[in-house]
């Protein structure tokens, strides 16, 4: 077991006592006012508690009640039963919009993904006993603020443990995806996972197969857009999850690196993904982080001086195109991620030609190019601790000027388009085929960027072609 597991012992005694109290705005006042008077109780649960007592700001907050839904529904004029079967109703109230959820327990998942029914209960302590970890199972009275706290939430935070409520293999087996909150809390708030925990999590990881595509991704979204990624990360190749989820990049484990690395391929996209989180990147920027090597493992050939990896770039955009997939991402999500990827070798020196950096302006795409440069930032301090800002900064001023001469970068920005290839007789895939000709020769020189110049080039190119393909006469 790895060191971001803290092994402790059963925490003793009943509901920890603070006079610490929730701050309450007068709208959740007035809203809980309305509970009250009709004999019910209102608590806000879970997170928004926690991130209280962190001294983080929250403006997510889930209420739960004693009330019924059908209770809640007639005590106010405006409800929404956005998922009633499961005891959750949205208020509209004062301009606000509350999400409010019934106490309830729930009986066993055996599709481990969802309770097979659930049924309502007028007690907070029995709601709170189906919750995951005890640092999210703290309630808020939303009448005095008084903040309730049956598990000893607020010892595990201040120890900074992640420890599942009650038997953990008893919460996994219920939801199998608490396994990976699991890593995403360890992410999010840099804490560690309580042994039993922990060997709940590596017993059971298998049945993440179970888990919904779209469930495990956004989990991960959140992982990567976390401040610590590489605790999560970390613990995910410890728990053996990451041989659930991400084999492809747990091949990486496998494959230690020489040369400028002193790291195995997948503590180094780990490292590269943490370092983007460190500089705030955006989310496509920490996904390629992730993933930009995962090619290597499949692209290594071992020297004594050095390993190589011809052509990891585009395996790994590949892999990568497939793994975002069989997660249901995103189309823009899976291009511009493999994208990313797929150009992250370039290699920059102040002897490229001013066509060479139109192409790769082309190449890369104009919209793509910052998000590039982050992604070599992210990826030099992973391997050496610094990144050379200079060379990019000076292919950025390469960049910069060429494009203040509005050159045509892109097949959008040429004189002539399609209908003008039609006109001249081409048809079907040798309309695309003349346009990225006169692309590239415009790439070449600027100035051939004008309609009849280029109408002249399409002529000559097709003269060209049919001259090439008319059949060579057979000699007696």
């Amino acid at each position: 077991m790895g060191m971001k597991v803290l092994l402790t012992g059963k925490l003793q005694g009943g509901m920890m006592e603070s006079m610490e109290r929730f701050t309450l705005s007068e709208t959740i006042k007035s809203f809980a006012s309305v509970f009250k008077e009709a004999g019910f109780d209102l608590y806000l649960v879970g997170g928004c508690v926690r991130d209280h007592l962190m001294r983080v700001p929250c403006d997510d907050y889930d209420f739960c009640t004693s009330a019924e839904p059908e209770e809640v529904i007639h005590l106010f004029r405006r409800v929404i039963p956005t998922g009633i079967d499961h005891g959750t109703v949205t208020v509209l109230f004062k301009g606000e919009k509350f999400e409010v959820t019934t106490f309830r327990t729930e009986s066993a998942y055996s599709d481990m993904r969802h309770p097979d029914n659930v049924t309502f209960v007028r007690s907070l302590s029995e709601d709170l006993k189906r919750r995951d970890f005890t640092i999210n199972a703290f309630a808020a009275d939303c009448t005095s603020g008084e903040i309730i706290d049956f598990h000893h939430g607020k010892e595990d935070l201040k120890a900074h443990i992640i420890r599942a409520i009650g038997e953990p293999r008893e919460r996994f087996q219920e939801d199998a995806l608490r396994i990976l909150r699991a890593l995403r809390f360890a992410a999010k708030l840099n804490f560690t996972i309580e042994e039993k925990t922990f060997s709940a999590m590596q017993e059971l990881r298998e049945n993440l197969r179970f888990v919904s595509k779209e469930r495990i991704h956004e989990e991960i979204l959140k992982m990567v857009m976390s401040d610590h990624p590489k605790e999560g990360f970390t613990l995910m190749e410890e728990s053996g999850v990451m041989e659930v989820l991400f084999p492809e990049l747990q091949e990486g484990a496998s494959v230690m690196q020489n040369g400028m690395h002193h790291d195995t391929v997948l503590a180094h996209n780990i490292n590269c993904c943490q370092a983007a989180a460190d500089h705030h990147y955006p989310l496509v920027v920490r996904l390629a982080a992730l993933f930009h090597d995962v090619g290597k493992s499949r692209t290594v050939v071992y020297r004594e001086e050095a390993n190589t990896y011809h052509g990891h770039d585009h395996m790994g955009a590949d892999m990568t195109r497939d793994i975002l997939r069989n997660l249901k991402a995103s189309n823009e999500e899976i291009e511009s991620v493999s994208h990313l990827i797929d150009e992250h070798m370039f290699c920059y020196s102040d002897n490229w030609s001013d066509a060479a950096v139109r192409r790769f302006i082309n190449r890369v795409g104009k919209g793509n190019i910052d998000d590039l440069f982050r992604l070599r930032f992210a990826d030099e301090e992973a391997t050496s601790g610094k990144a050379d800002y200079e060379t990019i900064r000076a292919l950025d001023e390469r960049i910069k000027q060429i494009e203040k001469h509005n050159d045509a970068l892109s097949l959008k920005e040429l004189k002539v388009n399609g209908n003008d290839m039609m006109a001249l007789g081409a048809k079907g895939k040798d309309i695309g085929d003349l346009l990225s000709y006169l692309l590239e020769r415009v790439i070449d020189d600027p100035t051939d960027n004008e309609r009849e110049r280029l109408l002249s080039l399409a002529r000559e190119r097709q003269s060209a072609l049919c001259s090439s393909n008319f059949p060579t006469p057979r000699l007696s």
